[in-house]
């Protein structure tokens, strides 16, 4: 028999994936049907069957070139009948027919679990169906919104019946590891992105529909950055950041403040009389050139010293440029807020999950932008109500604006004031042991910037350390208090923890979620730029100016990060030892201990990979529930640590523990330079803090103070019952007027939202 024939043949699985043919393979299928009869026998009569099955393949495929395994099976069966040996034909047809059945049956109960679940989304509201509620910013009860729910249902399952190795399923499944936007698995799409707007704007750019040219006016740079955010969420699950808004949106400014000086001084020129005796055109180049909209007006002496009048004239008409750039910066802020919180993505069922960071920019044009931003937040929306996004998030610098004698004070103190009634900005510390490391004098692009949910890139092996262009991959959890309740002592089977099996589980479950995170990585790399056309076909993402058509995504998504999640440390340190961080020294030391074993770990998986794979503080406000439901159905309540309903987030705290605003910071804060993936602290506050500026600052000045990377405090929020306000309420409502002693008729509060009184 010719054997160099079975190299032009192919074989063809039942998945669709085309192999080359090997012929050992079809020796071990037969072999494996004499171990199922006989404890002993001849290997020659396995040889024999193979050499005959063997011939048949080659007759009936050698011009045929690709062959399915069932004919491979189908083959095997007729040789094994035809040469005699019934009790293996048997043996192993039934074998074949129990794993047909096997097949079918699951195929089954998958159809009934999307079945089920689709019922759910179908016939529930968002009140009565968990899944519905799973994405805060999806209307859940929209038609788009549960058309988005059916399809992330069907997906999630396929993902995890077809596309990844059944080990993995199972302890998402088990509720051992948390794998986040499972739905998006087959997609390939990759987290979230720090969207470099320079970038965008130097040339313009295409959302895929048509070409946007490069902005000339404040107004048109924040449009286009919310077109820009809008378009870059239809391509990723999760959020989209603009690491640096001040610097980006500064030279709006100035074009803007150049059109409106240029346009006031010929307007008066012309109106006083003196467009004879100036040169415009030279006026205008003198414009041109300007770097920034203050300036010593004395460069215009060859015009001016002519006329008393005619330097009153250039000095009236910068005052005049100056008060209406403000005036459309503010505006064009106020829209870019309105914006984010109204327009669509997602086939219009989502407001886009966004972002932005600024507080640096020293500059005459970055400060107005940071100032009206900042005011038009305090304002709020359309009625006065609280925005949502973009999440705004205020860089904290010393010798920017964080010391009484920086030369932006005045806006650190500003954004105080503005959180203290809008619960944003949130604010990022620059200054922090593991940021400040990271900083390049002069260059914004080394700053860090995080997104709204935590998630922050800085550091990288694959190419330059910079937050713009770059984002999260995918990122899975590890659900830390069932390994902790396995080896504490929270279930009484022993006096002490036995951190060695602790550790070699975490290590082992570690291993999973990394290669986990690598078959993801893989099925990403497998995409095409044309499968994003605004992320890399308008080189959002950082190196894919680069690109072609052949062009691997992997040369580009390296740049990313692959990140291994925790929740519940409180919750894990109770049942090993009894006690959390809050409570003892003892329980905070072995908290870090273990947070920076799992650091350690993901550094060594990135030496291994060449690949950024970081430590997250995961964002788990959805994922805590799920995780405790299970462990407390296996086993069952056990005090502080499943007897609620939520396990508490990442390194936090628990909510529910009494202690000093202080104390919770410093606890928190050495745990932010282990989670380089992100994080954040939050402070809650029980009272009115608009009229207490000072007391908020002061908050802001512990965060600063416990190497804290990402803070945010929060305090009530009120709701007026009739006309909807949101913010914070005293006696009257800012709104309607209502006072807080007025009773609420019933029809109004059925029907606040159409803004009826």
């Amino acid at each position: 028999m010719e054997r160099d024939l079975f190299n032009d043949i192919v074989v063809v699985k039942r998945s669709g994936q085309r192999v080359s043919f090997n012929d050992a393979k079809v020796a071990i299928a037969i072999k494996k049907g004499f171990d199922s009869v006989y404890d002993e026998y001849d290997e020659k009569n396995v040889n024999t069957v193979k050499e005959k099955v063997l011939d048949q393949i080659v007759k009936d495929y050698k011009d045929r070139k690709t062959i399915g395994v069932e004919d491979i099976q189908d083959i095997i069966e007729s040789t094994l009948k035809k040469l005699k040996y019934n009790d293996v034909y048997e043996s192993f047809k039934g074998y074949r027919e129990r794993r047909a059945a096997s097949r079918d049956a699951f195929v089954v109960k998958q159809q009934h679990k999307f079945v089920k679940a689709i019922e759910s989304l179908g016939l529930k509201t968002a009140n009565e169906e968990d899944a519905k509620r799973e994405n805060a910013n999806v209307d859940g009860d929209g038609p788009m919104g549960t058309m988005l729910h059916f399809g992330s249902t069907v997906s999630r399952e396929f993902a995890k019946a077809y596309l990844m190795d059944s080990k993995y399923a199972r302890a998402h499944d088990e509720g051992a590891i948390h794998i986040h936007d499972l739905d998006f698995w087959a997609m390939g799409t990759t987290t979230c992105t720090q969207i470099d707007l320079n970038k965008l704007f130097k040339n313009g750019f295409s959302t895929g529909h048509g070409f946007l040219r490069t902005p000339n006016s404040i107004s048109s740079y924040t449009a286009l950055a919310a077109i820009a955010i809008q378009a870059n969420q239809n391509e990723q699950h999760g959020g989209q950041s603009i690491p640096a808004f001040d610097y980006y949106m500064a030279p709006g400014v100035l074009k803007t403040f150049k059109k409106q000086f240029k346009q006031e001084l010929c307007d008066l020129i012309d109106f006083e009389g003196f467009k004879e005796f100036i040169d415009f055109n030279k006026v205008v180049e003198i414009i041109d050139k300007l770097e920034h909209i203050e300036f010593d007006l004395e460069i215009f002496n060859d015009f001016t010293s002519k006329s008393k009048r005619l330097k009153e004239i250039f000095e009236n008409a910068y005052d005049i440029a100056l008060k209406k750039t403000d005036r459309q910066t503010y505006q064009a802020m106020e829209a870019f807020i309105h914006n984010l919180n109204t327009m669509h993505s997602r086939a219009g069922a989502q407001v886009p999950f966004s972002s932005v960071n600024f507080g640096t920019d020293t500059s005459p044009e970055g400060r107005m932008v940071i100032r009206n931003y900042l005011l038009a937040t305090e304002a709020g929306l359309g009625h006065g109500e609280t925005p949502i996004f973009p999440i705004s998030i205020f860089k904290v610098k010393e010798g920017v604006n964080y010391n009484k004698k920086d030369p932006s004070y005045d806006l650190f103190r500003l954004a105080c004031r503005v959180s203290a009634k809008r619960l944003f900005p949130n604010f990022s510390f620059l200054d922090s042991s593991f940021n400040k490391p990271f900083l390049v004098d002069g260059d914004y692009q080394t700053e860090v910037g995080y997104m709204g949910c935590r998630t922050r890139v800085l550091a990288n092996v694959c190419g330059p350390q910079i937050t713009p262009g770059r984002g999260n991959l995918s990122f899975t959890s590890i659900n830390l208090p069932r390994i902790g309740i396995k080896y504490g002592i929270a279930l009484g089977e022993r006096k002490k923890a036995d951190m060695d099996a602790f550790y070699k589980e975490l290590d082992e479950t570690m291993d999973l979620v990394k290669g986990q995170l690598l078959q993801r990585f893989d099925c990403q790399c497998s995409k095409t730029r044309a499968n994003f056309k605004f992320l890399l076909g308008s080189h959002v993402w950082i190196n894919s100016e680069n690109m072609d058509n052949t062009t691997r995504l992997r040369t580009v998504l390296k740049h990313g990060t692959l990140s291994i999640g925790f929740i519940g440390l409180a919750e894990t340190l109770k049942a090993l030892i009894g006690e959390h961080h809050g409570e003892s020294d003892k329980a905070q030391k072995l908290g870090i201990e273990i947070v920076k074993h799992m650091r350690e770990k993901c550094d060594e998986y990135t030496k291994e990979y060449n690949l950024n794979f970081t430590c997250l503080a995961t964002p788990a406000e959805g994922l805590s529930g799920r995780f405790v439901a299970i462990d407390r159905s296996i086993y069952g309540k056990l005090k502080g640590i499943t007897d609620r309903d939520y396990y508490t987030n990442s390194f936090h705290v628990p909510v529910y523990y009494k202690t000093s605003v202080k104390h919770k910071m410093e606890i928190e804060g050495v745990y932010h330079k282990f989670t380089n993936a992100g994080h954040i602290s939050y402070v809650e506050l029980d009272g009115d803090t608009v009229n207490n500026v000072d007391a908020f600052e002061k908050v802001v000045r512990i965060m600063h103070d416990s190497d804290i990377g990402y803070g945010a405090i929060n305090h009530p929020v009120d709701r007026d019952p009739v006309c909807g306000y949101v913010g914070v309420i005293k006696d009257v409502c800012p709104r309607c007027g209502r006072h807080e002693s007025e009773g609420v008729e019933m029809e109004k509060v059925n029907c606040y939202d159409c803004y009826c009184r």
